[in-house]
């Protein structure tokens, strides 16, 4: 069964720093395309990034564009999500998630995290 776990949440303040890190079961994941979502408070759950199995296409909601950073390490299996300038509406639980289609992991991924919580305070 292939899992995914998330981990690197916290509380932070405005203007802090965080790095979120998805850490997939098996080395089946070096060749699928993954990413990130998040969901807040009384909100639908939104696309945030997403970066390609090759690792150069990375793809960005408009709303992190510049401010988050979307990586991979494909030796060690791990996603990480760096994100800078934290703003109280990034406020929301973070989701790691993969599929084997890039355009489907934007869209509706196969495989999805439990979530981690990120709290920024202003």
């Amino acid at each position: 069964q292939i899992e995914l776990e998330e981990s690197g949440g916290g509380v932070v303040q405005a203007g802090d720093s965080l790095t979120l890190t998805c850490a997939p079961s098996g080395r089946f994941w070096n060749s699928y395309a993954m990413g990130w979502f998040r969901q807040a408070p009384a909100k639908e759950r939104e696309f945030v990034a997403a970066i390609d199995w090759t690792a150069p296409n990375t793809y960005y909601a408009d709303s992190v564009k510049g401010r988050f950073t979307i990586s991979r390490d494909n030796a060690n299996g791990l996603t990480f999500l760096q994100m800078n300038s934290l703003k109280p509406e990034d406020t929301g639980v973070y989701y790691c998630a993969g599929d084997s289609s890039l355009t489907d992991l934007q869209r509706s991924p196969a495989y999805w995290g439990q979530g981690t919580q990120v709290t920024v305070s202003s």
